[in-house]
């Protein structure tokens, strides 16, 4: 493949322009067992050459270790790369295997404060809320948000698993740059809802997770199995057992016409949610993660490839059939509260 830079997409009305697809850093330091430190720099590095200019942690990715990974990479590109982290996954003092969703004003201060240190930068691009907590009033959190943006503390919000409704309300308080959702082949939920909404008030639609958690390249075919005892996707419905086994199966139409492309299975994953975003009418902008420079040149060269009527017809079908939820809660999930 060559190495001319990937187009560009604007995240909301008045954000910045970013890579037409970003990068999901989380399982460089976090979730998806052991990584090579170097090698995920490497990635780091050879994303930005490639045009990727959109860098997605959060603050529970490891207690903080995932930003303080990135900070050296976001320190020597500071004006070249947009940072978007998020807050709201607290640990419990009593008992730090846990998580609690915090919406509350005096956690989100302490939060973007404590993110502004570990990231070592004086702004952060893009602050999202990483879940939702349906005990305190969304304006009342976007409105400590917006506070953030007077501050210079933070540049454009975003939020995360939002309702439609949710992503209405936050909307009155204060612009919304980006809604992140998990949208793949396997998880089209946000269709019904959220992506008309994100469309009417242009909102960026950020996608995570396009690639399946790894499971629509093929990678993996049971968590069980295959991956280490540390692996999260091993606490997912969908990876596991006879789900898993009839999740495989699903992924033939995927291999035809990545054959008939001579393209790999998660690149027709990835160019079918960049195509989403004529399908649908807004700026969709996916961040599959990696730990390989060979990946991230594989993902971004997805952004190329323009698959015909008649694939997409023939991969129409392959989210009605999956088998499990994609958490074990949904109620954390937009689709597990509309």
């Amino acid at each position: 493949m060559t190495d001319s830079r990937i187009p560009t997409a604007r995240l909301g009305e008045n954000g910045p322009e970013v890579g037409v697809q970003g990068l999901g850093c989380m399982g460089m330091s976090f979730a998806y067992g052991p990584a090579d430190e170097k090698e995920s720099r490497a990635t780091l590095e050879r994303a930005l050459e490639l045009g990727v200019t959109l860098y997605d942690t959060a603050d529970a990715y490891g207690e903080g270790e995932n930003e303080r990974f990135l900070s050296p990479f976001f320190r020597a590109h500071r004006d070249e790369v947009v940072i978007a982290t998020k807050f709201a996954l607290a640990v419990p003092p009593d008992d730090p295997t846990r998580r609690i969703i915090r919406n509350d004003a005096p956690y989100i201060r302490q939060s973007v404060d404590a993110s502004l240190a570990r990231l070592d930068v004086d702004v952060i691009d893009l602050y999202y809320m990483h879940r939702r907590d349906v005990n305190v009033p969304i304006e009342e959190s976007v409105g400590v948000m917006a506070d953030l943006v007077r501050e210079g503390k933070v540049k454009q919000l975003g939020l995360s698993e939002v309702t439609a409704s949710e992503l209405r309300a936050a909307q009155e308080v204060h612009p919304i740059a980006a809604v992140q959702s998990e949208w793949s082949l396997f998880s089209r939920d946000i269709e019904d809802q959220v992506v008309p909404a994100a469309r009417e008030l242009g909102v960026t639609l950020v996608a995570y997770s396009p690639l399946g958690r790894g499971f629509l390249t093929g990678s993996f075919a049971d968590a069980d199995q295959d991956l280490t005892a540390d692996d999260f996707r091993r606490q997912q419905p969908r990876f596991t057992g006879g789900n898993a086994a009839a999740n495989a199966a699903l992924l033939e139409p995927v291999r035809a016409v990545a054959a008939a492309h001579g393209a790999t299975p998660g690149q027709i994953a990835l160019a079918w949610v960049q195509q989403r975003s004529r399908a649908h009418g807004l700026p969709v902008v996916p961040i599959p993660g990696t730990r390989k420079p060979s990946r991230v040149e594989e993902n971004t060269a997805a952004v190329a490839l323009a698959l015909t009527e008649e694939e997409l017809a023939l991969l129409e079908p392959i989210a009605g059939k999956v088998a499990g939820d994609r958490y074990p809660d949904m109620r954390f999930t937009s689709a597990g509260r509309e």
